[in-house]
């Protein structure tokens, strides 16, 4: 019997469908974006002949033997406490950033802990392996490897090896049998990351994916690809940089938006246990440089906020941000110039994150102010003092969470004085050892930058 196909076309960003070409995806606004795919017409999918019962949430008992330890501490933070059987866990990342390593060095301790690794590699070839294995001094008759692009073959290899761990680099680059479009089209990826999802809570092995970024950084391929997994984990950084920042973007098994720190060295990736005195290791008494303290998952961490702002030689002032949302310090600069009558406007605007760090949280607010403010007026700000505080359109300082745990690392890290906002302030119920000083708006900033 012939089979009919149906070709349509496919947005590769969102997934969007069309029966023909179209330049401009109506639904994401991607550019050329749209691929030819083809399917079986009037394809059915298969049903399950055994019944499924629900089962009461109180008779499931969970107990530490559900989660493996990889040997890595800032991994097993970023996974919030160890891996979970049965999970399937994404990570993404710039070409050459460490997560072939990452995995590469997690698959020694668990294949010493709890049995086999399976390391499966879709691009690299086993002597390619073999050859970093060496350059990172690891050796290990449990870890397996494997150089399989299809997924039905790679899960057949894992049924028959039953490896505590398996790991598939990368998600891209594998392919079913049972989608005829080619691998890496939204299709594939989604079709092959059900089937390693089934197989995952099926037999409670855990399965790592390693997946491609697009130029924007974010994970190539559909969205529904990170809806599928448990966990997703993006690797930041740049490839000047020595560190290396694992965050947590999606977890079923812990806190999000932790991270784990590590630093590239010609042996792999070793961790960095203390990432605030790595991130102030250089820090100085000058002008243009604050101190903040950012809540990173469960921790604190402190960093340094760099500002420099110069009289514009080009006419048209300029603003270069790193590490920082760039509208929300645009707002800052205008609340400054409005409130705090602060003349920005023939100023170039320079601010870097020291470390390669990326700050989202509004609680750097007050600490961007005042390193702009310190660069302007070529005042360095109190030796060991750490800022945090959300600033407000009126130029108010507003409240933020977690200020104990942030007073506490800036504590242990040897900071002497703390200025927070007044509210925070106001229901502290300890001293935590520092000079703290509220403010409630910035132009009690301004004076305490001033004096």
């Amino acid at each position: 019997m012939k089979v009919k196909l149906r070709r349509f076309f496919q947005c590769q960003s969102c997934g969007y469908i069309s029966p023909k070409w179209i330049g401009r995806c109506p639904d994401c606004g991607a550019w050329n974006s749209f691929v030819e795919e083809t399917i079986e017409a009037g394809a059915e999918r298969k049903t399950l002949s055994e019944t499924v019962q629900p089962v009461s949430i109180s008779s499931i008992e969970i107990t530490v033997s559900d989660r493996f330890l990889t040997g890595i501490g800032e991994l097993d933070r970023v996974l919030g406490g160890g891996l979970v059987k049965g999970s399937l866990i994404l990570i993404g990342g710039d070409p050459g950033i460490g997560k072939s390593t990452l995995l590469l060095q997690a698959s020694l301790n668990l294949s010493v802990q709890y049995g086999k690794v399976l390391y499966v590699s879709a691009e690299e070839s086993l002597t390619q392996i073999k050859l970093r294995a060496e350059r990172l001094g690891i050796s290990s008759e449990g870890i397996l490897l494997l150089s399989e692009t299809l997924v039905e073959k790679i899960i057949e290899c894992a049924k028959e090896t039953q490896p505590a761990v398996l790991i598939v680099d990368s998600i891209q680059t594998v392919y079913t049998e049972e989608v005829v479009s080619a691998p890496g089209s939204v299709s594939q990826i989604r079709d092959s990351a059900a089937k390693f999802m089934n197989f995952a809570k099926s037999t409670g092995v855990p399965v790592f994916l390693i997946g491609h970024v697009t130029k924007e950084g974010a994970i190539a391929g559909p969205r529904v690809l990170e809806h599928l997994v448990d966990t997703v984990l993006y690797f930041e950084g740049d490839r000047g940089h020595a560190y290396r920042i694992l965050r947590s973007v999606k977890n079923r098994f812990g806190p999000t938006n932790e991270i784990g720190v590590f630093e590239m060295t010609s042996q792999g990736l070793s961790e960095v246990e203390n990432p605030s005195l790595i991130f102030l290791s250089e820090h100085g008494v000058c002008s243009g440089s604050a101190i903040t303290a950012t809540i990173e998952g469960t921790r604190a961490i402190l960093t340094e906020i760099q500002a420099l702002v110069a009289p514009s030689q080009f006419g048209m002032p300029r603003r270069n941000y790193i590490g920082v949302d760039y509208q929300r310090v645009n707002l800052l600069v205008a609340v400054l110039e409005k409130r705090g009558r602060v003349n920005l406007a023939g100023a170039d605007i320079f601010v870097n994150v020291v470390g390669g760090l990326k700050i989202t949280e509004p609680a750097s607010d007050l600490a961007i102010i005042s390193a702009i403010v310190s660069s302007f007026r070529d005042v360095p700000l109190p030796e060991r003092t750490v800022i945090f505080g959300e600033v407000g359109l009126s130029g108010e300082v507003r409240a933020i969470s977690q200020t104990e745990l942030r007073l506490k690392e800036a504590y242990r890290i040897g900071m002497k004085q703390a200025i927070i906002p007044k509210s925070n302030f106001e229901r502290l119920k300890e001293d935590y050892n520092l000079n703290i000083k509220g403010v409630r708006s910035i132009n009690e900033l301004l004076e305490i930058i001033d004096n």
